[in-house]
């Protein structure tokens, strides 16, 4: 299901799972200071719609610069570190600092190069931020979304925040119909760690890129 869905696949993964790396040099961004995760989605809705529309054809040129598009809208507003730790898993407690951030690096430009032209098919109205009931909850707080696909089926997207100790809200995660994409690309990981090592796995990544998450997808289904 999560292959099938590219769009929304696109607009939620590029920055939750692997931001860690990139985000460590990026500051928060002013307009969402203060703000409640329910409004942090909102705004990096609105950004978006106002970055691809009218400019498709040239991002779709230039796939950099819809990269650059992705850094700017998505990674001042996700945790740094420990989106890079529940990816890793038991895993990140047996790497050291430079390999958790080497990984990370290589799994975000990966997912980001993978899925990035998806989201030239967004358009504002896209996403519909669900009204946020109950209390907000500094380890988990969830804010819902209805996300449109382009036959018209619409499907639940769910973000998991918590609050930095700067008191700011930052999101870790990403729940398409009920699936983590931590949990999802947690266990993938894991297997292609335990069939090659953490290290080979993100040379792996670093040379082929998006092909490297196709192949651990596939590997993954095929043990199921």
């Amino acid at each position: 299901m999560l292959r099938q869905l590219s769009f929304t696949i696109a607009l939620s993964l590029g920055a939750v799972i692997a931001a860690p790396v990139f985000a460590q040099d990026a500051a928060p961004a002013a307009a969402t200071q203060g703000q409640s995760p329910q409004q942090i989605v909102q705004t990096i809705s609105d950004d978006l719609a106002k970055a691809i529309e009218g400019h498709q054809q040239e991002l779709k040129n230039d796939k950099e610069k819809l990269i650059a598009v992705i850094d700017d809208t998505f990674l001042p507003h996700f945790d740094i570190d420990y989106a890079s730790i529940l990816v890793l898993g038991q895993n990140a407690n047996k790497a050291s600092p430079q390999q958790r951030q080497r990984f990370a690096k290589a799994f975000y430009n990966s997912i980001t190069h993978r899925y990035a032209e998806g989201l030239l098919n967004y358009t504002r109205g896209r996403v519909k931020v669900m009204p946020f009931t109950g209390d907000l909850n500094k380890t988990r707080t969830v804010v819902r979304t209805q996300v449109m696909l382009d036959d018209g089926k619409s499907v639940s997207v769910d973000y998991a925040f918590r609050q930095s100790k700067s008191g700011d809200w930052k999101a870790y995660d990403v729940i398409i119909e009920g699936i983590s994409y931590i949990t999802n690309y947690r266990n993938q990981v894991d297997a292609e760690i335990k069939k090659e090592g953490l290290d080979k796995l993100t040379a792996d990544l670093e040379q082929k890129g998006g092909a490297a998450i196709d192949e651990m997808t596939q590997d993954t289904g095929a043990k199921k």
